[in-house]
This record gives C-alpha cells, structure tokens and sequence, in this order.
C-alpha cells in the first residue's frame, strides 16, 4: 500500500546516509484511539481504546516508535471483558499500560460493567490475567512507580486529577484520594499521567474535550502528592490555535511520554484527520512526535506544539515490518485487526474450506445491546477499496448478508444479497438516525460480489454477478457517518455482516480485500 512505500523509501534513504529522517503520521491508522505506550529494551508497546469492540483493547509492538504492528489484544475473554447492553461508545475507554519487574500492566475503565481494572501478564503478545478490580470511580486511570518501588494511581473525575498510592497486584487503594491538579481550565481534565524527570515529578493531561479544543498541558512538583505548578507555556501540544486551524490533523491530546532506548524521548497521541467540512470519519487515530527536554525545564513537543502529517525529523533506525497482504482468502483464523461488536455468538462464525461461514443473526445491523452477526476491519484510509464475494446457503426470505461502512447502529451504509419474494435481490440500506432508505434490484443468483470504495465526500456501494463488472447501485455522504453527526467516539469499520430471521440461514464470504486507492474524486478544502 501507499503508506508501506513510503516507509521503506524512508528506510531506504536513511541505511545511505547512516541515519533515519522523517516518517508519515498516523502511524497507526484508523479509529485508534487514547494511546498509551512503555518501553521494554529495545521494544516498545502500545495500546488504544476498543469501546464497545470485542476483543478489547488492541496491542501493537515496534522497534523504532514509527512502525507498528498489531499482536494481538489485551482482553480476550468473557471473564476479562463484559460488554453486554454496551451502548455505541460504552464499554472500555483510556487504557494505560506499563512494565515493571519484568511484568506488563494494563488499567482501563469498563463503563459498561467492571469500573477500573488492572490485568497483568510476562508477555504482551499472550494471555493476560483476569481483571483486577481497582475501588476508585472515574476514568482513565493510569500507573506510575516510584524508585522506592511506591505505585501510585492518578485517574480522572471528569473535572480534577485524583492521586493515590495503590497495590497494583490486588488493586487495593493504599492512601486517601487526593486532588493534585484541575488543569488549565479546559473542560473534562483526564488521561493524567506522572513522570520522573531530573527530580521532578511531571502531571500530564488532556483538557478541551477530544474535539478541535483538545489539548495537552503540563505541570510538575519535588512530591508525586503535589502540589503541582503548570508550565508558562501550557498547552505543549493543541492545534487549537490560529497557527494550527488550517492543518488537516485536529483534536489533538491523549497523550503518552516514553524515552526511547537512544535516551530521546517521544510522544504519543490521539488525533483526527478532517474531511471536507471539518468532519472526520476514519475516528481518532495514533500519530508520534519527537520531545526536547530543555536541562531543568518543561518538555517541548516537536519545538512548536504541533504535529504534521510529514514529520521531517531525525528517528530512531526503521525498522518495518513486512507488508500485510491486502486479502484475506479465509484460509485461517481471523487476525488481529478483525473486532465484533460486544461478545460475539462464536458458534455463529466458522472457516473452513477457503470460507467464512457466518450464521445469520435474528438482529440486524440496527441492534443496540446484543450482538448482530458482523465482523469489522477499521477503515484505515479516505480513498480505498473493500471487497468481498458472499452466497446465501438455507435462506429463507429475508434473509441477507452483505457489506457494510458502520459507524454505529445509528449510522450505516449497507449492500447486500437478499432472498426476497422467493427472488434473489441485491440492496442497499442507508441510516442515518431515524432515517432507514431501502433501494433493491432483481439479480438471478445467491452468490455476488459486492464492493465498498471511498473517498472524503462520499461512500460508493457496488455489486457484480460474475466478479469481473461491477455496477454501482448506491452513494451515501460521508457526513451523515462523521462523529460530528452521530456524536460517538469510534471511527468506521467495513463489516461483513449476515442477518437471518429464523436464524437457520447462513452467508459464505470467500474474502476480503482492502487497499488504498489513489483519490478519484476532486478535493474541495484540506489536503490529505
């Protein structure tokens, strides 16, 4: 794809000269977000917020801060993760994750059911532990040890920072909570987080809403109990300023300090891409900017605050790892980057024989506490292309199964195949809120191909009846999907989905194909 490109020019050009230059932001594309990352060696680890996306907690691994590659998930079963009634943007928000003695600690919120937690494991890339319940309220708790061996627990009430030494292997709560900070006096101060610098105990946060306000602002003490004096220059990282309103990256914050193996230090954060009409769709995504520690003094991110979708700075070596295949040919069990919403009905999925098997569910995509049947893949870029090939077996009518951009139960665009009338049609369906428009044509088969493409204006539903000559059968704006319209706090995943009333019907999908695509529409404002 575009991006891998440029990354291994990069590489390219940096083993001639000796050094690495530059990098593309996000560096992890698509609805990832609230990063938070540590370091072990040489390796370093991330993870994002899942929401209401099964499993939970999506975990990347990179040797050099700039490529990523995802390994697996933190929650991956039914006793680490409840997401049972989870409303669209419930369920698990602001993970942290951090090392220490040779153990890996994960704490989140489960808005949905648990509260706080912690989970534990040796290797990342395994099974973690069963939830830890943490007895303090509010959300995106995180950790911070002492050289003492002290834990300490900072989390967020939605307007102050809290503080309290904690036992992370039990959860216990070891001190009285204490406010240590409201920020700056942006609106909902959180995702805090304490670092040990020179002597100094430095209080992170987010403040402005994770929207065009969102900024990150700084203070620090001699003691981790405060109190805490704000940086002259705070906020260190907004583009809500004149200098940053024209950039195509806004909401920037969520952010995250490591020092890397070379002693440089980084950051990571959350932010999105706009649209045309300052919207964004692809949801809050990870981008890494470098940080300079002037000697005694605050952290300066990227020397002006702001990020870039090019960032021409020196990097650690790159190290990338090797191209995904754009399809998938379901020869073996989904990967990493496939989610279901809330707690899937396993027995309704199966690969076998060059197929997925999905099992029609009696709930349909507009399903807001159980799980329909639908397995996501985030979209990662404005200008792809998504496509499949699906046969009904059993169906009876009413049945369908299809393709869909899914922003939530509120918001969808749909195309499918569908026994109707004792006929086969394919459809599509738009919703967007109390809105559901239903078109549908006559083909003479069960099995089509059906095609997602995309671009910052509009969504493009296609079907063929011998995979080679595609027609277009419909066209959704993008707005109507945005955050902006809907309100919610994920980004958009193409789905296969299947639907059957009597629940006895079943779709095969030979594949799925993904890539990025060269724009095929004129851009009216912001570049990519």
């Amino acid at each position: 794809m575009k991006r891998s490109f440029i990354t291994l020019l990069l590489l390219s050009l940096s083993a001639i000269s000796g050094f690495a230059q530059g990098y593309v932001n996000p560096v992890i594309p698509g609805f990832n977000p609230d990063p938070s990352v540590c370091r072990v060696g040489e390796d370093y680890y991330l993870v994002t917020s899942s929401f209401q996306y099964f499993p939970g907690v999506p975990i990347y691994h990179s040797k050099d801060l700039v490529n990523w590659k995802q390994i697996g998930h933190v929650l991956t079963r039914e006793s680490q993760l409840q997401l049972e009634g989870a409303n669209s943007s419930q369920g698990i928000y602001a993970p942290t994750i951090r090392h220490h003695n040779g153990k890996f600690y994960m704490i989140t919120t489960n808005t949905s059911s648990l509260g706080n937690f912690i989970v534990t494991a040796e290797d990342p890339a395994g099974e973690w532990s069963d939830p830890i319940p943490v007895a303090m309220g509010g959300i995106d708790p995180s950790l911070f040890w002492d050289e003492d061996g002290k834990c300490w627990y900072t989390g967020s009430t939605g307007t102050s920072v809290m503080i309290s030494q904690i036992n992370p292997d039990t959860g216990e709560i070891l001190t009285e909570p204490k406010v240590v900070w409201n920020g700056m006096g942006g609106r909902y101060p959180e995702a805090p987080h304490i670092y040990k610098k020179d002597g100094w105990y430095y209080l992170m946060i987010a403040e402005g809403g994770t929207e065009f306000a969102h900024s990150e602002t700084i203070a620090r003490s001699r003691n981790v109990e405060g109190p805490y004096d704000p940086a002259p220059h705070n906020p260190i990282l907004t583009h809500f300023t004149s200098a940053a309103q024209g950039s195509p990256i806004q909401g920037v914050g969520h952010a995250d300090l490591v020092e890397a193996h070379d002693g440089s230090w980084w950051l990571v954060c959350l932010a999105f891409r706009v649209n045309s009409g300052l919207i964004h769709l692809l949801g809050r995504e990870t981008f890494v900017a470098p940080v300079r520690w002037d000697k005694n003094a605050w952290p300066v991110v990227n020397g002006n605050g702001e990020i870039a979708l090019k960032m021409d700075v020196p990097t650690l070596p790159l190290k990338p790892f090797e191209a995904e295949p754009a399809r998938n040919e379901f020869d073996e069990p989904l990967g990493p980057k496939w989610s279901w919403l809330r707690k899937p009905v396993e027995e309704r999925y199966q690969i076998a024989n060059g197929k997925l098997r999905m099992y029609g569910s009696a709930e349909g995509l507009n399903e807001l506490k159980n799980s329909p049947s639908f397995v996501g893949f985030r979209q990662e870029d404005f200008d792809f292309q998504a496509e499949t090939c699906v046969k009904l077996g059993n169906a009876s009518n009413g049945d369908k199964a299809g393709m869909t951009v899914y922003m939530d139960y509120n918001g969808h665009y749909d195309v499918y195949v569908a026994k109707k009338g004792g006929k086969w049609v394919v459809g599509t369906n738009y919703t967007f809120g109390p809105v559901n428009h239903v078109e549908e044509v006559t083909v003479n088969s069960s099995k089509v191909w059906l095609r997602l493409t995309g671009n910052r204006n509009q969504y493009m539903l296609w079907y063929s009846t011998n995979g080679t000559d595609f027609k277009q059968v419909g066209t959704g704006d993008a707005r109507f999907l945005s955050t902006e319209t809907l309100g919610n706090f994920t980004g958009i995943m193409l789905g296969l989905w299947a639907q059957s009333p009597s629940v006895k019907g079943y779709a095969d999908f030979e594949y799925f194909e993904y890539k990025q695509v060269e724009p095929q529409w004129p851009r009216r404002r912001r570049p990519q």
